[in-house]
């Protein structure tokens, strides 16, 4: 690897940027493809961001040449607003899928680091917690108040994000009345549809550790591209 390329690596490493590296396999040649995780319009630059999308790296054809296609990607990250007995289950789970965790809740006798030792704790309202996290494609939220003045802020900055999962706690009525809100708060629908909501896959959970496996089981399907929403 050429020291540029390495050296573009680690910059977008510090910056928390995901690239990809392509290598023409003819002779070795590198170039820096699909920054910042955006799609290009060449056959090269769409394949890279499939490839940065299923953070996997692969062999393909493009111009009459074939390129390996090196990902680096930004670190998974879950946003869990709401430091509530599902959060507690859900917390350590995904920091052992890999997620790196952050909590959100205002609330400050409920998002304690003795409740969730040794995560990341916001105490911010949610929309200024999810402005300052800048969430990316390699981020999932989750929102677990129940409340919609505190689901509702993160939810609004999620709907304008590029995450890749979007969940929220509730039934179906009580989905239906956030959909109510959302929409006339100027959201379309197509927008609102990125919402998973009841959070989780459908395996009838009813205890906290129960519904929390049901929501990771749930990102990790959308994740994977699974055929199980």
């Amino acid at each position: 690897m050429k020291s540029e390329t390495l050296d573009e690596i680690l910059k977008a490493r510090a910056e928390a940027r995901a690239l990809v590296v392509a290598t023409r396999l003819s002779d070795g040649a590198q170039r820096i493809v699909a920054p910042d995780a955006q799609a290009g319009e060449s056959t090269l630059e769409r394949a890279a961001h499939a490839a940065l999308l299923s953070d996997k790296p692969r062999t393909v054809e493009a111009d009459g040449e074939d390129w390996f296609l090196n990902v680096f990607n930004t670190p998974l990250r879950l946003i869990v607003v709401g430091a509530v007995h599902i959060a507690q289950a859900l917390v350590p789970a995904a920091q052992l899928a890999g997620y790196a965790v952050t909590v959100i809740d205002p609330r400050t006798a409920f998002a304690t680091a003795d409740r969730f030792p040794g995560v990341a704790i916001s105490h911010d309202w949610p929309d200024e917690a999810m402005e300052a996290l800048k969430p990316d494609h390699r981020t999932a939220l989750v929102t677990l108040t129940h409340d919609p003045k505190l689901d509702d802020p993160a939810l609004h900055v999620a709907l304008r994000s590029p995450l890749f999962y979007i969940g929220a706690l509730g039934s179906t009525r009580t989905h239906a009345k956030r959909v109510a809100r959302l929409t006339e708060a100027g959201f379309t629908e197509a927008e609102i549809a990125r919402i998973h909501a009841p959070v989780g896959l459908s395996i009838a959970a009813s205890t906290p550790a129960e519904i929390a496996i049901a929501t990771l089981a749930q990102i990790t399907s959308v994740l994977r591209g699974g055929t199980v929403r």
